[in-house]
C-alpha cells in the first residue's frame, strides 16, 4: 500500500478530518481550500476513469468522455485491479446510495 509510507499521526488526523465532513457542500469547500484546481481536476478525472473501467467501458470511450490519456487509464486500471479495492467499495456503496439530484 503506497499510503503506508505516510503513516503517522498527521495522516491519521488528516483522514479523521475528512471523515468528519458531513455533506457534499462541506466536502467541496474543504477540497477547494486544500487543493489547486488542477489537483481536483486530476482526482476527478481518475475517479471518472475508474468508474468507467469498473462499468466495462473501452479505452477509446474513456479517452473521449474523460479526456484521459491511455497512460492515465492504464495507471487507474492497475489500481482498480491490483490495489486496495477501495474503488469497488465506493462504487458499490454509491449504487446503494446514489447522489442526490443536482449534486452530480
Amino acid at each position: 500500500m503506497l499510503i503506508d509510507e505516510l503513516q503517522g499521526k498527521a495522516l491519521d488526523e488528516f483522514i479523521q478530518g475528512i471523515l468528519s465532513l458531513q455533506s457534499a457542500e462541506e466536502c467541496r469547500a474543504f477540497f477547494d481550500d486544500l487543493c489547486t484546481v488542477n489537483e481536483i481536476k486530476t482526482m476527478v478525472q481518475r475517479f471518472q476513469v475508474a468508474k468507467m473501467l469498473y462499468n466495462h467501458h473501452t479505452y477509446s470511450e474513456i479517452e473521449e468522455v474523460a479526456n484521459a490519456s491511455t497512460a492515465t487509464i492504464s495507471r487507474v486500471k492497475r489500481s482498480l485491479n491490483h490495489g486496495n479495492h477501495s474503488y469497488e467499495v465506493i462504487f458499490e456503496r454509491m449504487k446503494l446510495n446514489p447522489p442526490e439530484k443536482g449534486s452530480e
